[in-house]
C-alpha cells in the first residue's frame, strides 16, 4: 500500500513561509528557524495535510509546476486576508482570459497557488 506522507515545498526560509501557510490554512506549526518546518492541516473530509517546508537556496524560476488550488467561501475576503498575511496577486497569463474564475497568487517567497471562485 502507498500512501502520501506530505507534500515538500522547497523554499529559502522555511520558517518564514511555514508561518504564512500555518495562519493561511488555519493550521499547525512545528519547527523554528532551522531547514525544515512541518505544517498540519485538518481537512474537511478527515485527516490531516502535511506540507513540509525545506530550505533550498537556488532560485525559483518560472511557474510552479505544482500548487494549491484553495476553495473559500468567499474569494474576495480570502484574497484579501491572504494578502494581509503576506500573499501577493501574481500574473501567469490568466488576466488575458476573460472567462477565468480564480485568482493566481504567491506566497512569502513566490510559490504561487490559486484561490477559486466559491461554489
Amino acid at each position: 500500500m502507498l500512501h502520501v506522507q506530505s507534500l515538500t515545498i522547497d523554499c529559502r526560509s522555511p520558517y518564514l513561509v511555514a508561518r504564512f501557510w500555518s495562519a493561511a490554512l488555519h493550521g499547525s506549526l512545528i519547527g523554528d528557524e532551522g531547514d525544515e518546518c512541518v505544517v498540519t492541516v485538518s481537512l474537511p473530509q478527515g485527516g490531516t495535510l502535511e506540507l513540509l517546508f525545506l530550505a533550498v537556496f537556488d532560485s525559483k524560476e518560472g511557474k510552479n509546476r505544482l500548487h494549491l488550488d484553495l476553495r473559500p467561501d468567499n474569494q474576495a475576503k480570502e484574497v484579501a486576508r491572504l494578502e494581509s498575511l503576506g500573499a501577493t496577486k501574481v500574473d501567469i497569463g490568466q488576466n488575458s482570459d476573460p472567462d477565468t474564475t480564480w485568482i493566481v497568487m504567491a506566497d512569502p517567497e513566490g510559490n504561487e497557488f490559486c484561490v477559486l471562485r466559491a461554489l
